[in-house]
């Protein structure tokens, strides 16, 4: 398998991975940002109704920006899942306001929760498990709650490199899901090769950990781009793989698209039907419409790739 899969292998990919990329991406999230969703005109020319769409909550964005986008998704009718990041919710009455804020303008009741980006907490929280824990979600009736999940660890939590805390979050995530009526799934930060993902997967289960996996896939963008934002969001090992192809000038040029990472993943789940990998979430790196485009089109191909 090529180290990085780029626009020009797309179509062999596809035909080599029959309906299974196509059935992989049925169902995929996307995330945005108040900031990128204003840049689109039109969502409902770009996904399916229903898709469901994360709104990730930087550090300084104010909640009226986020609610706001989450009411315009929802009106047209996205399913809305925005971000509830502990360390910058102050308290417990600051999580209150936003979740009534969101339920009262945007009807939301689905959420990610997790840690967030900040170093240091801006108030009474710092970890996902503190937000689960106060109840609130449950008592507004919150009938879907992701958490993060992190294939090739975090160094924010384990800075020794292993992953002895973040496997203990997850097997605490997981009896969680004993004390919540929501349907619970990990979401994971974006990564450049399949195997990792799936030998983590495994090593959840062996840890007694089942929430279903919906994997972070990184959408068509430049090289120079997927760099600079896998330094920033702490991808681990995989990162190598896109350094060790910009020495290549000749591919430093060419735009990426997930097609190889997505076609190893579907490939494992079509093979291995109890696999934790349910899902894909694109985080659209290069732009809403290029990640919205990618997938339309292993969708048109889906037909033709059966008959191969």
């Amino acid at each position: 398998m090529a180290l990085l899969p780029f626009r020009t292998k797309s179509r062999s990919a596809a035909r080599r991975g029959g309906d299974h990329l196509a059935s992989f991406l049925t169902g995929h999230s996307v995330e945005v940002m108040p900031r990128t969703a204003e840049k689109v005109e039109d969502f409902r020319a770009l996904f399916a109704p229903e898709t469901r769409i994360y709104i990730a909550h930087i550090d300084g964005t104010p909640i009226e920006d986020m609610v706001a986008t989450a009411r315009r998704l929802a009106n047209d009718g996205f399913t809305v899942m925005p971000h509830f990041p502990a360390r910058i919710i102050k308290d417990e009455a600051t999580l209150a306001d936003w979740i009534a804020r969101y339920q009262g303008e945007a009807g939301v009741h689905q959420g990610l929760i997790l840690a967030g980006g900040v170093t240091e907490p801006h108030g009474d929280f710092h970890s996902s498990m503190q937000l689960l824990e106060t109840g609130l979600f449950d008592k507004a009736g919150f009938d879907r709650l992701h958490v993060a999940g992190h294939p090739e660890g975090n160094r924010d939590i384990d800075a020794d490199g292993s992953e002895r805390s973040v496997m203990e979050a997850a097997r605490w995530k997981q009896a969680f899901t004993e004390r919540t009526d929501a349907k619970m799934a990990m979401a994971t930060q974006f990564a450049f090769e399949a195997q990792p993902i799936i030998d983590w997967t495994d090593r959840l289960r062996e840890n007694g950990v089942t929430l279903p996996v919906h994997v972070g896939l990184a959408g068509p963008a430049k090289l120079q781009t997927l760099i600079k934002f896998a330094i920033a969001c702490g991808v681990g090992p995989s990162l190598r793989v896109l350094q060790k192809r910009a020495m290549d000038v000749t591919k430093l040029v060419l735009p990426y698209t997930p097609d190889e990472v997505a076609l190893e993943l579907a490939q494992h789940k079509a093979a291995n039907p109890g696999s934790l990998i349910e899902a894909a979430h694109i985080f659209p790196l290069g732009g809403i419409k290029q990640s919205a485009e990618w997938v339309q089109g292993v969708m048109a191909d889906a037909p033709a790739q059966a008959s191969l």
